[in-house]
């Protein structure tokens, strides 16, 4: 990580030409002791760096003396610059790698282009948890990403629902999914066996000293998309029939989530009164009813008659409780 971090800290200054230890420290995320140690390791590798103590003193590079970043279109420098660190980067351990292409970028980009990325970067923020939700605690992330990295197998706690197991894995991958981080590894005592454990249930994580040999066929993205869509398709086991509005239809998704999405592609054209006949698959008939509850009136459950039945008790109980 050292290594990443002079290249960081000199590109940083190409862009500044000057600064105080305190400034790049702040800038690279370290104290200024190892800011200092990092000065000095790079006036030892040959970078004509001039140091000035004093209050008005500080770090800068001979003028004149500048590293070429070479091979970026304008389009994708003004997209690394724009993008920062984000913080999901920084839990793996490379937030100091995408200070480093960011400090290359703004360091050869023209005043123009650097201005554009400004805005770019002020207008356009990702943000992928949900609201009104907690982030994972995930405090053995980083180690699990450097085994991931090194391909080095580990032994891990893990706190499944009935209780905690202890497994030896063959890291493959990190996946981050609206927030929530997941590793994919394999079983190491399986080879066929590739699963998936939520990061924030890994209660140890112990290094066994040995490498693994990662399968020369696994695509990470690829494995990931089949293994949730076999998901999905695992618990939506329960067909029914409704009728909607066109409110309900406009509603439907935000109450049944991504399912109403292939259930309204399937949906033919409204009837006479208005109303469309859609067929959803749900996760089953308790589950189907209540969320079908929050379409109200906009929504009659023609089957199955279970569920017809369910959704029927729910309405009168509520009507009940609220004359």
């Amino acid at each position: 990580m050292r290594a990443e971090r002079l290249v960081a800290l000199l590109f940083t200054l190409q862009s500044r030409r000057s600064a105080t230890a305190a400034e790049l420290a702040a800038a690279l995320g370290v104290s200024e002791r190892t800011m200092h140690r990092d000065i000095a390791a790079l006036q030892a590798a040959g970078v004509p760096l001039w140091t000035e103590p004093g209050r008005h003193g500080g770090v800068r590079l001979v003028e004149g003396w500048r590293t070429r970043l070479d091979g970026l279109t304008s389009r994708e420098a003004v997209a690394i610059f724009a993008m920062g660190v984000p913080r999901a980067l920084a839990e793996l351990g490379l937030g100091t790698a995408v200070s480093a292409a960011h400090a290359k970028v703004s360091a050869t980009l023209p005043g123009p282009l650097r201005e554009q990325a400004q805005h770019l970067a002020q207008r356009f923020h990702l943000d992928a948890p949900g609201w009104f939700r907690r982030e994972d605690e995930t405090a053995h992330l980083a180690a699990v990403a450097g085994a991931v990295w090194e391909q080095r197998r580990l032994r891990v706690g893990y706190e499944r629902a009935s209780g905690p197991v202890e497994r030896v894995l063959d890291p493959l991958g990190l996946v981050l999914k609206a927030g929530v981080w997941y590793l994919v590894a394999r079983a190491g005592d399986a080879e066929d066996t590739v699963r998936t454990y939520r990061v924030s249930r890994i209660a140890s994580v112990a290094e066994l000293g040995e490498r693994f040999d990662r399968p020369t066929d696994f695509d990470l993205a690829s494995w990931w998309q089949r293994s949730s869509a076999r998901f999905e398709r695992s618990l939506l086991r329960e067909p029914v029939h409704v009728r909607l509005s066109p409110a309900g239809l406009r509603a439907l998704p935000a109450v049944v989530g991504d399912t109403a999405v292939a259930a309204l592609d399937r949906a033919g054209p409204p009837g006479a009164d208005g109303w469309t006949d859609v067929h959803l698959d749900l996760e089953d008939e308790k589950v189907a009813a209540g969320q079908l509850l929050g379409l109200g009136t906009e929504v009659e459950i023609v089957g199955p008659a279970a569920v017809r039945a369910r959704f029927a008790d729910l309405a009168r109980r509520m009507a009940d409780r609220h004359r």
